[in-house]
């Protein structure tokens, strides 16, 4: 594990990223949740790949935070450069 892993775990529970792509756009299903989201480089990846993606830092600005039920989803980071949920971002279709 890298020092940005360790660094996070230490503070937030989460899995901190640093380096990589920002998240610019989400989609959500009919019920609201979140299914993919848009990359500033265009790309448009499913959620359960984008946390894997953010797990690698590949994706800047988001935490990889494990629920109470022992799932896994992403966060904004604190720190980091989206200043809202990710559930207020734009949507696309």
């Amino acid at each position: 594990m890298n020092k940005a892993f360790c660094f996070a775990d230490n503070i937030s529970g989460g899995i901190f990223m640093n380096e990589g792509s920002k998240i610019i756009k989400v989609k959500k299903n009919k019920d609201g949740d979140i299914i993919d989201v848009m990359l500033e480089n265009g790309n448009v990846v499913p959620l359960n790949h984008a946390i894997i993606m953010a797990k690698d830092g590949e994706i800047n600005g988001v935490i990889v935070v494990r629920g109470k039920d022992g799932g896994e989803f992403l966060s904004v980071d604190p720190y980091g450069v989206i200043s809202d949920s990710l559930n207020n971002l734009p949507r696309f279709k």
